[in-house]
């Protein structure tokens, strides 16, 4: 099968003749059509992660939309969605024609959204929607503050606070065309943070109305910082990302004075169960075109430019490899 091949750490995979996956026990053959190529799959392929060097050669690829092939628990045809855990352990992703795909790790999907869109949502949109409603307990009328509102998950957790009843989204973004995104998914205000935390602090008093009931943080640092001098009473902060860096200052007597929360989240403590009500839910809304990520695609034979563009963030949204059936 073709499929996009790494070789060494810290370089783009390559397009490659690659053995298909063979069928096993508990493991479901997926004929992939579209895949994202997210940020985790570069933390793994350069052999840097907390989860140790990949054996190389391997296929990236944590996660994908395709159709069942072969499956003990799936009828043949069906269309599914499937997370991996290539880079993290060893075995193939996502990036081919073919991938295995542990039995509990594949969704069902019965929704028009079309294949790239899917791939687009995928895992962030999952982690989106779990910050808001399992991390934060959101509730109608309540204020959002979305940091980091020009990603995948800021794009869906804009678009799913609205959907969950949200009185007012503030999102903050560093460039113009993470700005039109966060609009575009529904911000109601879009603001830019400079270094300085009391200058932030203050742009972000001026954007929200001086306070939030819920932040959903994928970048920490500062913006994380100033945002956390802004929360309510019962005010609740959910980090998920350190793009901006690993650390943040948290007041005890802000925290204290208004019995705020700060706490964290990660996809990988949710139940199989969890991962499938989340995106069976954000599809559903999708379908109805409240929730979407902005995404363009690009074909295997472009996955080493599309990789080194995810790497330097030239990217006009999420970048989704379409997996054509080569030779035929």
């Amino acid at each position: 099968m073709r499929a996009a091949v790494l070789g060494v750490h810290g370089e783009p995979p390559s397009p490659a003749e690659h053995p298909d996956p063979v069928p096993g026990e508990g493991r479901s053959i997926v004929r992939v059509t579209a895949a994202p190529v997210v940020p985790l799959d570069l933390l793994c392929a350069s052999g840097t992660s907390y989860f140790g060097p990949p054996p190389v050669p391997y296929v990236p690829g944590v996660q994908g939309v395709g159709v069942i092939e072969h499956s003990a628990v799936l009828a043949a045809g069906t269309r599914v969605f499937f997370s991996t855990s290539a880079g993290m352990a060893p075995g193939d992703g996502s990036f081919a024609e073919r991938c295995a795909v542990p039995d509990a790790d594949v969704v069902a999907l019965d929704t028009p959204v079309p294949d790239s869109d899917v791939a687009a949502l995928g895992l962030s949109s999952v982690a989106a929607w779990m910050t808001l409603t399992w991390r934060a307990d959101l509730q109608p009328g309540e204020q959002v503050l979305v940091l980091g509102g020009g990603g995948a998950v800021g794009q869906v957790a804009i678009g799913a606070a609205k959907v969950l009843g949200a009185a007012k989204v503030t999102a903050v973004c560093r460039s113009e065309d993470a700005r039109q995104r966060a609009l575009a998914a529904g911000a109601d205000e879009v603001v830019a943070l400079g270094p300085d935390v009391d200058d932030a602090t203050t742009s972000l008093a001026v954007a929200t109305g001086g306070s939030v009931d819920v932040v959903i943080d994928a970048i920490f640092g500062v913006a994380a910082t100033a945002a956390s001098r802004l929360l309510a009473n019962g005010g609740r902060l959910v980090n998920l990302g350190g793009a901006s860096g690993d650390e943040a200052t948290f007041s005890s007597a802000v925290l204290r004075s208004r019995s705020a929360g700060v706490l964290g989240y990660t996809n990988n403590s949710l139940t199989p169960d969890q991962r499938r009500d989340a995106l069976t839910a954000v599809l559903h809304h999708a379908a109805d075109g409240h929730l979407r990520v902005a995404h363009e695609t690009v074909a295997l034979p472009e996955v080493a430019e599309a990789w080194q563009r995810q790497s330097t963030g030239r990217t006009s949204g999420r970048l989704v490899l379409r997996m054509e059936r080569y030779g035929q």
